[in-house]
């Protein structure tokens, strides 16, 4: 029990500390688990589902950084870039294969 109390604890710090990057884990998070199941199921909706919330955690992630830069901002711009370039460009593939 105390072993849960401590997760419960430290999700609860976590979101209070810091909601911007709380919310933006937490679309990455779901984000993975709508393109892991579309790659179990190939249905269209998890995949454009999984996407989006990639380009929307990237583009917060950039917002964020640009207003208020971090130790490693460097780091944190590349890969958010790098992650908006992989999902636009799944988008484009989608669109291709209507």
């Amino acid at each position: 029990m105390r072993y849960w109390h401590f997760w419960l604890n430290t999700f609860i710090l976590s979101s209070q500390y810091n909601p911007p990057r709380f919310v933006e884990l937490l679309m990455l998070t779901v984000a993975i688990v709508m393109l892991g199941i579309a790659t179990v199921l190939p249905d269209r909706p998890y995949m454009v589902l999984g996407l989006s919330l990639v380009v929307g955690a990237s583009i917060s992630i950039l917002v964020r950084e640009a207003i208020a830069p971090s130790q490693q901002s460097k780091m944190t711009k590349f890969t958010a870039f790098i992650l908006l370039f992989i999902s636009l460009y799944g988008f484009f593939d989608l669109m291709q294969t209507l």
